[in-house]
């Protein structure tokens, strides 16, 4: 009882830091110049960030990261591992993260607009209701249009059949600067026809290499690389499905095909387990991250996506041009 009672007190204490520490975020956002976010020296920036990422017990890319010990199957996707707040601190911390997000990838196009490769790609998979759009929404929420390109792949159409199965994603690549959201991707040319029987194995599991030297590529060539598995229970999917069946807004969003898809649940999950075995590599590795509870796998998504372009240590680029002459010519006209 008194271990029991000393976990409960050091868990209220760990709630309490995280509070105090979003509220210091959110009093910075609120008394800051707003004119100055853009124009925020990169130090500030990051320092907030790194304050930010400190409201996690442990950073999500460890504790999510595909490994050998990880099974789709027998995953908890209500599950929340590293973020021991609140559906509520979850939102907040969104809000936040989404702030930061937007000063780094106002970095990076910068960045890209002299000349730097670095550029970003963000994979979402999951299966259906399982938050990709919501994902897409919430994280971006802030963020500069300029520079944000989003793509989601449904089946191919009779143009892309007519063309290596990495045509059509190689046309919707982030140029340099840019951040690239895939609402499902390539690996849907691997899943798909393993399921449904369209290509024989030997087409599908050849194109696992063909992935893995193509994401490598990618990576060498200054494209850093997010895949996400949105793991959901299919429960969380049949409660979902049926408020969008009794929401006439949302009657487009769904198809029948999405309940045949239920009735192959099992071989969604094992044609997935192998994908992950087969292209979860150092360069470019796969998350499963829960997401039975939206806010966590949104809170997530938020926190790779501030670190990862906090890792690229960029910094403002220097002019290339006299500014003294520049401000005299103003000042003479």
């Amino acid at each position: 009882m008194a271990k029991l009672t000393e976990n409960r007190a050091s868990s209220e204490i760990r709630t309490h830091q995280i509070l105090h520490a979003v509220n210091r975020q959110e009093h910075h956002a609120t008394h800051s110049d707003i004119t100055l976010k853009d124009t925020d020296d990169i130090g500030s920036t990051i320092e907030r960030s790194q304050e930010l990422s400190s409201i996690w017990d442990a950073d999500p890319s460890d504790l999510l990261r595909f490994n050998s010990s990880v099974q789709l199957a027998e995953m908890d996707q209500s599950a929340t591992p590293g973020f021991p707040g609140k559906k509520a601190d979850g939102k907040r911390f969104i809000s936040l993260s989404s702030d930061e997000i937007m000063s780094l990838q106002h970095l990076l196009y910068a960045n890209g607009a002299v000349g730097s490769k670095r550029r970003l790609l963000l994979i979402l998979q999951g299966m259906d209701a399982s938050g990709k759009g919501g994902i897409v929404q919430h994280v971006f929420s802030q963020v500069n249009p300029m520079g944000i390109h989003y793509h989601g792949f449904g089946a191919p159409t009779p143009q892309e059949l007519q063309h290596d199965f990495l045509w059509r994603v190689r046309r919707e690549l982030p140029k340099p600067g840019w951040m690239t959201v895939f609402d499902r991707s390539q690996y849907e040319d691997i899943v798909m026809p393993r399921i449904y029987d369209t290509y024989p194995p030997s087409v599908w599991r050849g194109r696992y290499s063909i992935i893995r030297d193509f994401e490598r590529h990618l990576v060498d060539d200054g494209c850093a690389v997010i895949k996400v598995f949105l793991a959901t229970s299919k429960e969380a999917q049949r409660k979902r499905f049926i408020k969008r069946l009794n929401d006439p807004t949302k009657h487009w969003k769904f198809a029948e095909s999405d309940l045949d898809a239920r009735e192959r649940w099992p071989e969604y999950m094992d044609a997935w387990q192998e994908v992950f075995q087969e292209t979860s590599t150092d360069v470019a590795p796969w998350y499963v991250v829960p997401a039975d509870k939206r806010w966590y796998s949104r809170a997530v998504v938020s926190q790779m996506l501030r670190s990862t372009l906090q890792g690229m240590q960029l910094q403002w680029p220097k002019a290339t041009f006299d500014l003294d002459e520049a401000r005299q010519r103003l000042a003479s006209e």
